[in-house]
C-alpha cells in the first residue's frame, strides 16, 4: 500500500490518464465550494466538510473540483497542496528537505516545465507498476503479498536508477554534440557572410 501522501500524486495521475474510470467512478464532477470563512461546502451532500473529508474523496478516487464560492476560481490544487502539507508535517513525510530544495530551485527556470512532465510520467509508471503487482498478488493466494510487493519494488528501483543514469548520460552526450554542431554552423555562416561583404582595395578604387 502506498503512503497516504502518495495517494494524492496517484490521484492526480489517475485524473489525467482516465484511470478513474477503471475504478468505477462516476463521470460527473463533484463540486465543492470554498467560502471566505475557509469552510468547504459539498454540493452533493449539501453539507460542510473538512480537509480530512476531501482526503477521503481522493482515496476513493472521487472526481471533484474545489471552487471559490464567490469568484468560481478553481482551488483544487490549492486544497490538495494543503492536504499534502498536513501529511508531510503530521505523518511520515514523502519528501526530504534536499528534494524540496531541489524543487524550489526549478521554479522560474527554463527546466521547470520539463521537470513537471518528467515527474508526472514517472508517477504514472509508478502507479501502473503497482497496479500490475496488485493484480499478480491477487492471482497468487496463500502468498505474503506485502513481502512480495516489497521485493518487486526493490528490484524495480534497483533497475530504474542505472537505467535513468544511462539515459541521461546518452541525452547529455547527444545534446552536447547537437550544440557543438549548431555552434559550428553558426560560425561557418558568419564567416561566409563577412567574406561576401569584404571589399578589396582594387574594387574600392574603381
Amino acid at each position: 500500500m502506498l503512503p497516504s501522501g502518495a495517494c494524492f500524486l496517484r490521484y492526480n495521475v489517475a485524473l489525467h490518464t482516465n484511470q478513474l474510470e477503471d475504478h468505477g467512478m462516476p463521470e460527473t464532477v463533484r463540486l465543492i465550494k470554498k467560502y471566505p470563512n475557509r469552510r468547504l461546502y459539498d454540493t452533493k451532500t449539501s453539507a460542510y466538510i473538512t480537509l480530512s473529508d476531501v482526503k477521503d474523496l481522493v482515496l476513493k478516487y472521487e472526481i471533484f473540483k474545489v471552487v471559490d464560492a464567490k469568484s468560481a476560481e478553481d482551488l483544487t490544487r490549492s486544497i490538495l497542496l494543503q492536504i499534502i502539507l498536513e501529511e508531510e508535517t503530521g505523518g511520515v513525510p514523502l519528501f526530504s528537505s534536499e528534494l524540496l530544495s531541489a524543487f524550489v530551485r526549478f521554479y522560474g527556470s527554463t527546466m521547470q516545465g520539463m521537470l513537471g512532465k518528467y515527474l508526472e510520467n514517472n508517477m504514472k509508471t509508478f502507479v501502473d507498476f503497482q497496479g500490475k503487482l496488485q493484480e499478480q498478488a491477487r492471482s497468487m493466494p496463500g502468498t505474503d503479498n506485502t513481502t512480495m510487493q516489497a521485493d518487486f519494488w526493490a528490484q524495480f528501483l534497483n533497475f530504474q536508477q542505472p537505467a535513468m543514469q544511462s539515459m541521461m548520460t546518452t541525452y547529455m552526450d547527444q545534446s552536447k554534440k547537437m550544440f557543438q554542431n549548431m555552434q559550428d554552423q553558426l560560425q561557418s555562416q558568419t564567416r561566409n557572410m563577412f567574406t561576401g561583404l569584404a571589399v578589396t582595395p582594387e574594387k574600392a578604387e574603381k
